[in-house]
């Protein structure tokens, strides 16, 4: 059985308490328990009705937040007495005392596994248990569902943006909504295929790899080589302080001469602060370099201490350009480095690392791609984790049975109406059929599709069309997670969910996966609606 221990669980309990719900799910509930039906079994499913970003796909993240809210769910007295102050006057005292024994012993949950790839109209959770407990945990679930699949795809699809060789670092904690937002943000999109993630409490928490280099204030806070200290640089292989200044300057000069610059224009504090942050972190060196000028400043002053520090045996990591176009900045970067891999015999100069940021976009970062660049890691903040393009994923909880009877919601939107009934659902897979892969939708109770045996469905929409397919592959998607107030399917640690997320990505067929005009994926059930209607009294 999973318990709640451990640094990734500790921010879900802290901040996920049973009252971060809407009020009107305390009414919903005293209105049941009044009537004498809370007890009733009940059964809700999640799912969202558009795949995000107008894209072909969706990436689903929450769930192990979502075991542990599940397993932790108790009002405090604090919380009831609270409730007591803002509900009616005129609700039942009795009714607080049943809020403050309530928990979720009696409640069970199936799932599809974090990190796999999902579609529209799928059923992502199905919650099980008595009426007036599932009606509570519904803002819960989709407050820790919604935002956490929305980034996780859009991470997904920066990380498609950029191809597979590119470096990317999250770094939108100080853009994102609130301290909770950017915590969410960068578990997620390190679920979603970044490599790494500015935020060092996420670094803590979820033991994602950290990185970090220095902020234009540190270069613009120095002025002159007067405020450097120490001045000196022991050598990484030992010895007596190295007078790092004097060793700098003669690297400057020796640099200007290769390229034909002049010394004159080199900001002298751009080179102090270089200097100082170099003799701190010799072998972490990787400023910025665009403070002022590149070509005639920034550059130059990176290469004269990088070099240096070669000397002294230290390896320092690269430059990270952060304005202008860092398409051409980068190439002319990688250009002066191996010049100065080839003029001063350092093979390993010509390998710096290149970092580039600036308010990259996931159409930035593709019209990158088409451009000739020397980028090797880039940096993305606000776009990803605000998800400026759609900021919610419009996931859905809704009734489907209570007391063994289905029930739906019929809608004058067609689109909302929902499909009643307890689940199954299968992915379909097999190469070569013309309507192959699908994901299919059956009702609980039927038999399982079996591969090489053919069977009708109607792809879910407007305009259903029977089909007949004969699967080569059936897989189940969803699991048994959660039964009677018990995990019962292992916590995936964010690494393991980013693992699985990586390999559901890549068992979808790149026109699934396209950013612009993707191909539908088909969702289809074993009834037309009509059928589903009639089946819901």
């Amino acid at each position: 059985m999973a318990t709640c221990e451990g640094n990734e669980a500790r921010p879900v309990l802290n901040r996920v308490p049973p009252l971060l719900t809407d009020l009107y799910q305390f009414t919903m509930a005293y209105a049941y328990w009044r009537a004498g039906r809370h007890n009733e079994p009940a059964v809700f499913e999640l799912f969202f009705r558009d795949n995000p970003f107008g894209g072909g796909f969706s990436l689903f993240a929450g769930l192990s937040d979502c075991l542990l809210f599940l397993q932790n769910f108790t009002f405090s007295d604090d919380d009831v007495e609270y409730l007591r102050s803002v509900l009616p006057a005129g609700t039942d005292a009795a009714f607080f005392s049943y809020l403050k024994e309530l928990d979720c012993s009696s409640v069970s949950v199936s799932a599809v596994p974090e990190g796999s790839v999902v579609f529209a109209r799928v059923p992502l959770l199905e919650v099980s248990g008595p009426l007036a407990v599932v009606q509570l945990l519904e803002t819960s679930l989709l407050c820790l569902v919604n935002y956490a699949s929305l980034v996780c795809s859009n991470a997904a699809r920066f990380r498609l943006a950029a191809g597979p060789r590119r470096r990317l670092m999250e770094m939108g904690l100080r853009r994102a909504q609130g301290p909770d937002g950017g915590l969410t943000a960068s578990r997620y999109t390190y679920i979603g295929g970044f490599d790494l993630t500015s935020n060092a409490l996420a670094g803590r928490l979820f033991g994602i790899p950290v990185a970090g280099t220095m902020a234009h204030s540190y270069v613009t806070s120095f002025s002159s080589l007067e405020e450097v200290w120490p001045q000196t640089l022991v050598p990484c292989g030992g010895g007596g302080p190295i007078d790092f200044i004097c060793l700098v300057k003669g690297w400057l000069g020796r640099v200007c001469q290769l390229l034909g610059s002049k010394t004159s224009l080199v900001r002298e504090g751009e080179l102090a602060a270089f200097l100082s942050y170099a003799i701190a972190y010799p072998q972490n060196f990787l400023p910025v370099i665009d403070s002022y000028s590149v070509s005639c400043s920034g550059l130059l002053c990176f290469c004269a201490v990088a070099l240096a520090l070669y000397e002294l045996q230290y390896r320092p990591l690269g430059v990270r350009l952060d304005s202008g176009d860092i398409c051409k900045q980068s190439l002319e970067v990688r250009h002066v480095f191996k010049e100065c891999s080839k003029q001063f015999s350092v093979p390993q100069f010509e390998s710096l690392i290149i970092v580039g940021t600036n308010s990259i976009s996931e159409q930035s970062l593709a019209e990158l791609n088409k451009k000739d660049n020397e980028i090797d890691v880039v940096g993305v903040g606000t776009h990803l984790v605000t998800c400026t393009r759609q900021p919610s994923l419009g996931c859905v909880y809704k009734l489907i049975e209570v007391r063994g009877r289905p029930r739906m919601k019929m809608s004058e939107d067609p689109e909302k109406s929902t499909l009643p009934g307890r689940k199954s659902v299968y992915r379909l897979l097999d190469a070569d059929g013309p309507y192959l892969p699908m994901d299919l939708i059956c009702l609980s109770e039927e038999a399982a599709p079996k591969a090489g045996v053919s069977l009708t469905c109607f792809p879910l929409g407007l305009n259903e069309t029977l089909q007949t397919v004969t699967p080569a592959q059936v897989t189940s998607l969803r699991l048994d997670v959660f039964t009677c107030g018990q995990i019962t399917f292992p916590l995936n640690s964010a690494s393991e969910s980013r693992e699985r997320a990586q390999i559901s990505l890549q068992t979808l067929h790149p026109l699934h996966k396209r950013l612009q005009e993707p191909h539908d994926y088909t969702v289809s059930s074993r009834y037309q609606q009509l059928e589903y209607m009639t089946s819901a009294d």
